[in-house]
Parts: C-alpha cells; structure tokens; sequence
C-alpha cells in the first residue's frame, strides 16, 4: 500500500450517516444472498435510526477512510464490562485487503478500561467472518436461533489493563485521525 492509500480509522459522526448507511447496506448484500434474505438488519435500518444510534453514548462507531472515501467501519456497543462488535462491514470492491481486520484490532482502542470481554456474532454460515474472527482471537462460545438464522456468538476476554493492538501485520493505519 503506497503513502496515498494510507486508511485513516477514526470514529463516525452524524454527518457521515448517509456515508455509512450506503457502506453497510452495499457490504451486507452478500450476506442476505448467503441466507436467502433480504431483511437482515444491517439492510432494513433506516437513516433515522442510524442517526440515533450514532449518537448513543453507549455505542461507538469507527470507519476506515481512504482519502474522502468510507470504505469500512465497526460499531460497538458497551454495557458494563462487555462490548459487543456488530456490524463489520467493507466495501465490495474492497474486501480481502486486511480492513475489516485493521478495524477489529483499532476498535480495542476505543473501549472503555474496565471492558474485561468482546463478543461479536454473525450467521452460523459466514464462514469466512468466522474465520476473521478466530484470526483476531475470538472464540466460539454458543450458537443462536433467530427466526430463520442461526447465529454463532464469539468471544474475545481482555486482559486486565490490557487492551491492545496485538495484529503485527497491520500496516499503513492512521488511527484516530493521527498520521
């Protein structure tokens, strides 16, 4: 990756919404054909609610930028202890290159200290974002039916204090804006 395609992963703000609204809605189409359906939440969630969420103080919401371009992001939610990844999403014309990787490992950074457990789930079928997950150190606990899908639940505990970036090959990643 030259200099110019540097990715700048920094958290996502109201004024981005439609940015990021159209970002999910594109990477998450190859999951609804993976499950036969078309109404999964990540494509059914409207503007408005986007917005919302954005501005929940328990949640946060990375994306990865190259130049002007979204091209990636993660959002997580925090309650106590424990934070929950959804929402990983990458660019069709960008998947395979490590972002949604690089997102995995920033979003740690985020996390409030007393965080002692991530957990992230996706459907029982993705077998590549289960892969991803387990690269990243997640591991399966239990599975879950919603309706027609089943969900795989994984689980990354932190040590105490010890909330790092622990991706060695993570390269060429401005976070928080920094260069």
């Amino acid at each position: 990756m030259s200099e110019g395609d540097q990715i700048r992963i920094d958290v996502v703000g109201t004024p981005d919404a439609g940015e990021l609204l159209t970002l999910r809605r594109a990477a998450f189409v190859s999951e609804a054909q993976i499950f036969n359906d078309p109404n999964i939440p990540a494509l059914t969630q409207t503007l408005e609610e986007l917005v919302v969420d954005l501005q929940s103080e328990d949640v946060v919401t990375l994306g990865a930028w190259q130049g002007h371009r979204l091209i990636g992001s993660i959002r997580v939610g925090i309650e106590d202890d424990k934070a929950t990844i959804g929402r990983l999403a990458v660019a069709p014309d960008q998947q395979g290159q490590g972002i949604g990787t690089q997102l995995l490992f920033a979003v740690l950074a985020y996390l409030p200290e007393d965080t002692r457990e991530v957990w992230v789930f996706t459907g029982q079928n993705s077998k590549h974002n289960i892969a991803l997950y387990n690269k990243a150190g997640y591991e399966h606990q239990f599975d879950q039916v919603a309706g027609d899908l089943t969900y795989a639940y994984l689980r990354k505990v932190l040590e105490a204090g010890a909330i790092v970036d622990d991706e060695d090959d993570v390269e060429d990643v401005a976070v928080r804006g920094e260069n």
